[in-house]
């Protein structure tokens, strides 16, 4: 029995390509939303400046240049919902600008749309690189208060 929206989270990697993968396998929606989530390069290079120590200059964007964070969102985001059309998922495109974090944006998005399930792929890190590395999947699962579809990656 299909529920009526599912969103899979797609940010171009391995892990999210297998994800698609198996909703295409396991899963049917009435509507399937295909997320890709993107910060604006302003917002990342402050940041990294800042993780840094260095001194973040004053940057104002150009607003008559396209940011560049947002058209390779973009072209990540057809990307994956080609791959879900060959998974045999009716997908439609979505792209969101991150303002804090990127399991935020997805979990917004989601409830948003008040999807019935959360498609995600894990980088499956235990030990010290999950400790150093946090998971987007993992705090999808804690902070979404909805089903989490979590693909593990292929070992």
């Amino acid at each position: 029995m299909p529920c009526d929206r599912m969103l899979i989270a797609y940010d171009g990697s391995e892990h999210a390509k297998r994800a698609v993968q198996y909703a295409g396998r396991f899963l049917a929606a009435e509507r399937a939303i295909l997320l890709t989530a993107w910060e604006p390069m302003v917002r990342q290079a402050a940041r990294i400046s800042g993780l840094a120590g260095v001194m973040q200059p004053e940057w104002v964007p150009d607003e008559e240049i396209e940011d560049i964070a947002y058209t390779d969102a973009r072209k990540i985001n057809a990307e994956g919902v080609q791959l879900a059309k060959q998974a045999g998922i009716d997908a439609e495109a979505r792209t969101v600008e991150c303002t804090t974090t990127i399991w935020n944006a997805i979990v917004d998005c989601a409830d948003e749309l008040d999807v019935d399930i959360i498609v995600a792929g894990t980088r499956g890190n235990t030990g010290l690189r999950a400790l150093l590395h946090s998971s987007v999947a993992e705090a999808v699962l804690k902070h979404g208060h909805r089903p989490v579809f979590l693909v593990p990656p292929e070992h």
